[in-house]
């Protein structure tokens, strides 16, 4: 902790439960101010080793829809609250927790992400579509005033068929990175078929997450779920 103590730790965990008491008042700049730096001594400054005091202000920061006056701006909310919930899982990793607190976080920055990537792959989706038919319509205009709009008289496809053709292959190409797709098996354990946060290999070759590998060696038995060989 970074001011070590019996008193010091009380002193966060008394802020920690005042935030919780705003969290659920939907009071949420008040559990920020309890969990960061606006009164008196914060939770985390006192005890920055602490994971939960991370979560708690990274749950706070994610659900708050007006931070412009506080920690952030609305543009940085959430990278923010992605940051800290981070922050928590490696405190807790370092730690060696396998609590359910970690799966919690876990479940919690995995939707975080997925709605920050949402949220920009959107914007870049609609600005791309934007420059897309602005594209397509200078395209238009030129051949238009040229004379080579019309296709040839053979019914072959002309120079701009071609162009409009290649162009857009090259927006369909560029819009791949923000179009979903289903995650490859090999990125996914065997037994939960969720992808990998802490990817283990058995001896036979089959990749499976840590935790639950574990937990199958505990309640089923010393062997590997898949090819039944022996596990030491």
């Amino acid at each position: 902790m970074a001011a070590g103590g019996d008193g010091v730790a009380r002193q966060a965990e008394l802020r920690r439960i005042e935030g919780n008491v705003c969290f659920k008042k939907a009071r949420l700049g008040g559990a920020i101010d309890c969990y960061t730096e606006a009164r008196n001594l914060p939770a985390i400054a006192l005890c920055p080793d602490v994971a939960i005091y991370w979560m708690n202000r990274a749950c706070a920061i994610s659900s708050s829809r007006a931070l412009s006056a506080g920690v952030c701006t609305a543009r940085e909310e959430s990278a923010l609250a992605i940051k800290e919930f981070e922050k928590a899982l490696i405190l807790l990793k370092s730690a060696n927790s396998t609590d359910e607190m970690a799966e919690e976080i876990w479940q919690v920055l995995a939707k975080a992400k997925y709605l920050d990537w949402e949220k920009h792959s959107t914007e870049r989706l609609w600005r791309m579509q934007s420059l897309k038919e602005a594209c397509e319509s200078a395209l238009q205009e030129h051949h238009f005033l040229t004379g080579t709009l019309e296709e040839d008289s053979n019914g072959s496809s002309n120079e701009y068929s071609e162009q409009f053709k290649l162009l857009s292959e090259v927006f369909s190409q560029a819009t791949i990175a923000d179009t979903p797709a289903d995650v490859p098996d090999y990125l996914c354990c065997q037994i939960t078929f969720e992808i990998f946060r802490d990817p283990v290999i058995t001896p036979s070759g089959v990749t499976y997450e840590r935790a639950t590998l574990v937990e199958h060696l505990h309640k089923v038995g010393n062997f590997d779920p898949v090819t039944r060989e022996p596990l030491k």
